[in-house]
């Protein structure tokens, strides 16, 4: 089936499901192991494999240590020990995925291997299963056109990470079938996700489309001296991300002018217009980077990556702790 051929409305389910799981979640470096949080907590039995021993040998002990940060901050409804339980490292790809009502792909973003990794899910996973790929930016139709079962693959791209970042993006070639992404986005939404679907295939999907226009211009205010880099991440994390924290652009706009989005429109098009003629693309030459990154390092050292990434989760944990109970407040 193709694009064409779609129903319009693919924006949201049009029937209920209640997943049973298994899961099966392949691959389990941050995103993987995160993707096991999301369905565990939701009480489903999980199944992880990677190829890499010592990467699925490691990887209940961070979801446990994951666990716990997220029950300090009361973001779970069970004990980490009671979710940890539900997750099942299995040696062989054939055990993690033989009973799977969803496969979780999360291998390397190179073509050549997920397209050899879903030859084998097609091969090895139950008929009715939903064959997803976590992919950000590789179409599905680049690495499952040859496949017998194609009308259930799809890209669920997630947020990282997603245990904490609800997004999902769902994306089918052009054979996906229509039963496929409402399933899909049945069940995502049944855990606790926020799903999206992509009307079409396209590189990026929205999420990466909209950070790599903001990126770019970033990037290139950035090389042609208008800030540093501290002073730029100023303008985003004190500025437009507070904002962005809780309501998306069109909201945005629609709240900034007495008339709404038409009055915004009115006030600024010419502005906007005259802005995006004098931009300058970014084309990611290797000085600019080589200085950003050096003025990245002395804020940051590359040894304290992990831990500032820790420290990241937890502030994500204290916002959605604080959305949750300004959620439960209103509804008073």
């Amino acid at each position: 089936m193709t694009n064409s051929e779609r129903p319009a409305e693919t924006n949201g389910p049009t029937a209920t499901i209640k997943p049973t799981g298994p899961i099966a979640i392949i691959g389990t470096g941050r995103i993987g192991r995160a993707w096991a949080i999301v369905f565990a907590r939701a009480g489903l039995p999980v199944k992880l494999h990677d190829a890499d021993r010592t990467m699925l040998d490691g990887a209940v002990p961070a979801i446990r240590d994951s666990l716990a940060d997220l029950a300090r901050y009361d973001l779970i409804d069970d004990t980490p020990a009671a979710i940890a339980a539900r997750i099942t490292p299995c040696a062989t790809l054939a055990d993690a995925v033989r009973d799977a009502e969803l496969v979780q792909e999360n291998v390397p973003e190179r073509v050549d291997v997920k397209r050899a990794m879903f030859a084998e899910l097609d091969r090895l996973a139950r008929p009715d299963a939903l064959l997803a790929s976590s992919t950000s930016a590789l179409t599905a139709s680049t690495f499952t056109e040859s496949l017998a079962g194609r009308a259930r693959c799809f890209v669920a791209h997630p947020v990282n990470p997603p245990s904490l970042v609800p997004l999902v993006e769902l994306c089918g070639a052009p054979w996906t079938c229509v039963d496929t992404l409402t399933r899909a986005h049945a069940l995502y939404e049944a855990v606790g996700q926020k799903p999206v679907v992509v009307e079409g295939e396209i590189a990026g999907f929205l999420l990466n489309r909209l950070q790599g226009a903001l990126l770019d211009e970033a990037m290139s205010l950035y090389e042609q001296g208008y800030a540093n880099a501290a002073d730029l991440d100023t303008v985003m994390r004190d500025g437009l991300g507070l904002r962005w924290a809780f309501m998306g652009p069109f909201e945005t706009i629609d709240l900034n002018a007495p008339g709404g989005v038409a009055d915004y429109a009115h006030r600024y098009a010419n502005l906007y217009k005259g802005l995006a003629s004098e931009r300058m693309p970014f084309d990611w030459s290797p000085a600019t980077i080589e200085k950003l990154a050096a003025e990245r390092d002395a804020v940051l050292p590359r040894a304290d990556i992990e831990a500032r990434s820790r420290w990241r989760d937890r502030r994500l944990m204290a916002l959605l702790a604080h959305r949750r109970k300004d959620a439960g407040d209103a509804g008073r």
